[in-house]
């Protein structure tokens, strides 16, 4: 392989935004609407809710809205034990078309799998991609999550959903940025951290970081 190639291979799809959402459910609380609305505008985004704020009714408006927008499926990623809970949220929300998959084969507009599977998926069949339980991208030296960055590299529709993002270390929010195409995990590591050499061994925010420019990147 020639390295122009190597190159083109590792790229990520370039981000051109989202677009306007149009018909969103009536059954979206206020603040559901606008973090749907500001997530299909985006195209490539986080939604980052605590428990109990229904990210599962926000994820499924969102990729009804990627799939009328592309014609191409959306691939709906959760643990093994939630694939069943989003079909029945879909039921409840009224979304027909929603079947879960675990051969590879995209079965409904929103196809739903756990990531377990996702390694039976072809990226070039789907027009978008949620990750539910996002967090499990944190484990970065992981499998899984090398797996799914590199799927979700040619997509240029992507949602990330937890309420987990960085309970106990800002850095995990670097996989999650790698995930959507922004700033590599180590890049902004070297941006906003700096390591501590000492006893310690840990990475803590830049002083000017913490004051504005780390919170102004993450909510961008």
């Amino acid at each position: 392989m020639k390295y122009d190639e190597f190159l083109a291979a590792k790229a990520q799809l370039a981000n051109a935004g989202g677009f306007e959402p149009e018909g969103l459910p009536e059954h979206l609380f206020d603040f559901q609407r606008a973090l749907v609305e500001w997530a299909v505008r985006q195209g490539r985004g986080a939604i980052f809710a605590d428990c109990g704020m229904g990210k599962t009714p926000m994820a499924l408006a969102w990729a009804d809205q990627v799939f009328r927008h592309t014609g191409k499926p959306v691939l709906f990623l959760t643990p093994l034990a939630v694939g069943r809970q989003v079909i029945g949220e879909a039921e409840k929300f009224g979304y027909r078309d929603v079947a879960l998959s675990r051969d590879g084969r995209p079965w409904g507009a929103i196809t739903v799998t756990n990531y377990e599977q996702l390694a039976k998926f072809d990226h070039a069949d789907f027009g978008g991609v949620v990750c539910d339980e996002s967090s499990i991208l944190k484990s970065f030296d992981g499998v899984t999550r090398a797996q799914v960055t590199e799927f979700m590299r040619r997509i240029p529709y992507r949602l990330l959903c937890t309420a987990t993002a960085a309970p106990n270390d800002y850095i995990e929010l670097g996989t999650s940025s790698e995930a959507l195409g922004e700033m590599r995990r180590v890049e902004m590591m070297a941006h906003f951290f700096n390591h501590d050499g000492g006893d310690t061994s840990k990475w803590r925010l830049k002083k000017h970081a913490a004051k504005g420019p780390f919170w102004q990147w993450i909510n961008a």
